[in-house]
């Protein structure tokens, strides 16, 4: 395995998501955003609903939308596993704000209604970084 590059799977709960070869990958954890390049030192953390940003071999960039879940590092390799995860370019941009519209006027305060908000909220995120 070469030193310079990184391999990143990033998994839902029902399956592959992306995998490939990356020179960076952000994502946002509980501490903050954390930035991983080749030859990092072992990461095991927990990530929130958020977007992660993946800098390829080729110069090419991949943003998703996660929800909360865990990234894993050692040795090169760079685990996401997400329970949902979505590419920025299968998001529908106007789609993304309607849902956050309809998640913010149901209200609550109770933990299901801001997951709602925050989901909605990366989508957003997600697909206009990609635009």
């Amino acid at each position: 395995m070469s030193d310079d590059v990184l391999n990143v799977e990033l998994v839902a709960a029902d399956r592959l998501v992306w995998s490939g070869q990356a020179q960076r990958v952000i994502a946002r954890t509980t501490e903050g955003d954390v930035g991983i390049m080749p030859n990092h030192a072992p990461v095991l953390s927990i990530l929130v609903d958020g977007v992660v940003d993946v800098l390829t071999t080729d110069d090419e960039t991949w943003v998703a939308a996660i929800d909360s879940g865990f990234i894993s590092v050692a040795n090169n390799r760079v685990s996401i596993l997400s329970d949902n995860a979505e590419m920025a370019h299968d998001i529908d941009l106007e789609q993304a704000r309607q849902e956050l519209a309809r998640a913010q006027d149901a209200g609550g305060s109770d933990d299901q209604a801001e997951a709602a908000v925050r989901r909605a909220e990366a989508r957003i995120r997600a697909a206009e970084r990609a635009s």
